[in-house]
């Protein structure tokens, strides 16, 4: 039972910086309809800001918390300006396009990828742990850098999810997901809410490269793991859902952390593709998708 428990604290864990990432692509999906496989390099941005930046302002005697936070925010003003860009010179162009954007994506991908390479190298990077000890949950063992972790994505989820529901521009962004015409005759700025959209998820990818900086070893290419299992994760959920996200979230997460204690990573990894192909053959919408 100890063990279920570990793993179990173990995969929410995992989930939680997933849930991020895949709230950011169900969240561009809903709203514009497009294929957005940058949404990894805005997440690297961050990370690789933090783990660059941290060791300079810890040695000119900032404590590490503080050295944290500055580095922190360094990375996501610098994720969200590198989205701005994304969206003003590329993607607002290819609005409900799901082919202009595919072939924009893979071509800011090819040029992002040489851009990081070239600006932060190819070495990866770690970076110290930021709040040390470990807290004992239901006779789980977690760090309290992961607790950290855990807790602000999940917080960050959870306001997300809140506002969208009770806010006025969060149901501005859920009319222009359904219908953006119809949308647009009762006077919903659409442009405007789409770069709000466009921006709100660049926000979620940048808190978590910064929130798993301390906790990974952070590269260049760091994104495009998180990457894979963000869009598993909303093809599973259903594209366009927020529910949906969270949902599949939380299972390829579980996948990854039973299948590979009990069997094996590859294996593991193998049934997370099965599961994808198993919903697109029965339910192609995703479990929770409104196509």
């Amino acid at each position: 039972m100890q063990t279920f428990i570990q793993l179990s604290a173990t995969a929410l864990q995992i989930g939680a910086v997933y849930i991020l990432f895949s709230l950011g692509l169900t969240l561009i999906f809903g709203v514009m309809r497009i294929v957005n496989f940058v949404h990894g390099h805005i997440f690297a941005v961050a990370a690789l800001v933090v783990a660059y930046l941290l060791p300079t302002l810890a040695a000119g005697g900032l404590s590490a918390p503080a050295a944290y936070v500055l580095a922190s925010l360094a990375g996501i003003s610098v994720a969200m300006a590198l989205g701005a860009l994304l969206y003003v010179f590329g993607f607002r162009f290819f609005q409900r396009d799901l082919v202009g954007s595919f072939i924009l994506s893979i071509g800011l991908v090819l040029l992002l990828d040489g851009v990081l390479l070239h600006v932060f190298g190819g070495a990866v990077r770690g970076v110290p742990e930021i709040f040390s000890g470990r807290v004992s949950i239901a006779g789980a063992q977690i760090t309290v850098q992961r607790l950290f972790l855990c807790g602000v994505a999940l917080l960050m989820a959870g306001i997300l999810y809140w506002a969208l529901g009770h806010t006025k521009m969060g149901k501005a962004l859920r009319a222009v997901s359904y219908d953006h015409e119809a949308a647009m005759m009762v006077g919903v700025p659409y442009a405007r809410i789409a770069f709000l959209g466009f921006m709100i998820a660049s926000l979620l990818a940048a808190i978590a490269g910064v929130l798993l900086a301390p906790v990974t070893i952070v590269s260049p290419v760091i994104g495009t793991d998180y990457l894979i299992k963000g869009f598993i994760a909303v093809i599973i959920g259903g594209l366009g859902s927020v529910p949906g996200a969270i949902i599949g979230s939380i299972f390829v997460a579980s996948i990854e952390t039973f299948g590979s204690y009990y069997l094996d990573s590859s294996y593991a990894t193998l049934a997370i593709f099965g599961l994808v192909i198993l919903v697109l053959l029965f339910l192609p919408k995703g479990v929770l998708g409104r196509g």
